[in-house]
C-alpha cells in the first residue's frame, strides 16, 4: 500500500508528457494498461497503453475493451482461426465470450458458442453466434458434434479450461486448436484424444505478448469499434465507491457482458 487497481479504463485526456506527439488533451480515449491504476478519477498510463476511443462508443463501452477484447482476439487468431472455420466459444455470453463472438463472426468463422442461462444464450445469438449451446446440458458435447455433422470444431476458445478441456479434445476436428484463455484450476486429460486429431493446444495470457503485437491488436480492436463490428455489451454498472459489490458481481451466476465502474463524469 498504497495501491490502486485497474488496467483498463476510458475517459479524456487530461494531460499529456512534453514528448507525447499521439494525443492530446481533450482526446477521448481508452486504456490497456496503467502506471496508477484505473480504479480512480485519474490515471497514469504509457502512451503504448491508450488507444483512441470513437465516438460512436461510449465510455463504459471503451473501458470494457482492453484485456477482453485484446485477450479473445489474441485467443482467436494465434490460434489460426480462419475464415470458414467453425469455432467454439466457451462462455459466450461473458465479456470475454461477447468479444470472441463478434470478432470471429466478422472474420468469417462460424461461430458456436455456450452459455448457462436463457439470457446469455439470447445475449450470444444477438452478437452473431449461429448456434449456443447450454453449458449445464450434460449432453452439451455430443450436441455440438452433432451440429457439425461429426466432424468436429476446428477451434475452441476455451475460458474455464479445468473443466471443460478433457471433453474439448474429444469434439475436435482433425488439426483442430484449443486456445486457453481461462483456467480455475487442474484438469486431467488423455493425450490419446489429442494424438488421434494433430491437435494444437496453446495456453496464452496477455502479459506475454510482445509490444509490437499488443499494437497491432489493438490497432485492428479500434478498427472493429469504428466500423461496428465490435460492440461491447455492458452488463452491468457501479459506482466506484460500490468497488467490492461489483467484485462479488463478477463470479456471481448468470452474469453476462461486462461490469464496469464509473468515477466522476467520465461515465
Amino acid at each position: 500500500m498504497p495501491y490502486t487497481p485497474g488496467n483498463d479504463g476510458a475517459g479524456v485526456v487530461e494531460q499529456v508528457g512534453a514528448d507525447v506527439n499521439e494525443l492530446q488533451p481533450g482526446d477521448r480515449v481508452y486504456t490497456a494498461g496503467s502506471i496508477s491504476g484505473t480504479y480512480a478519477e485519474f490515471a497514469l498510463c504509457e502512451t503504448a497503453q491508450v488507444h483512441p476511443l470513437p465516438a460512436t462508443a461510449s465510455f463504459a463501452q471503451g473501458a470494457a475493451m482492453g484485456t477482453p477484447y485484446a485477450t479473445a482476439y489474441r485467443g482467436l487468431f494465434h490460434a489460426q482461426a480462419n475464415p470458414g472455420e467453425t469455432v467454439l466459444i466457451h462462455g459466450a455470453s461473458g465479456g470475454v465470450g461477447t468479444a470472441a463472438v463478434q470478432l470471429a463472426r466478422a472474420r468469417g468463422l462460424r461461430v458456436f458458442g455456450t452459455a448457462g442461462s436463457d439470457e446469455g444464450r439470447k445475449l450470444a445469438h444477438e452478437q452473431g453466434a449461429h448456434k449456443v449451446f447450454d453449458h449445464r446440458a450434460p449432453d452439451q458435447f455430443e450436441q455440438i458434434m452433432k451440429a457439425t455433422g461429426g466432424r468436429g470444431v476446428d477451434v475452441i476458445v476455451e475460458l474455464l479450461a479445468n473443466v471443460n478441456l478433457g471433453k474439448d479434445l474429444t469434439i475436435l476436428a482433425k488439426g483442430g486448436r484449443v486456445a486457453i484463455i481461462g483456467s480455475r484450476g487442474r484438469v486431467e486429460i488423455d493425450p490419446r484424444e489429442a494424438m488421434q486429431r494433430d491437435v494444437d493446444l496453446r495456453g496464452l495470457v496477455m502479459p506475454n505478448t510482445p509490444p509490437e503485437q499488443l499494437a497491432s491488436i489493438h490497432a485492428a480492436l479500434v478498427a472493429g469499434l469504428e466500423n461496428g463490428t465490435l460492440r461491447p455489451v455492458i452488463g452491468k454498472e457501479f459506482p466506484l465507491a460500490e468497488a467490492a459489490q461489483a467484485h462479488r458481481a463478477v463470479i456471481e451466476p448468470g452474469a453476462f457482458g461486462k461490469i464496469v465502474m464509473f468515477a466522476g463524469e467520465a461515465r
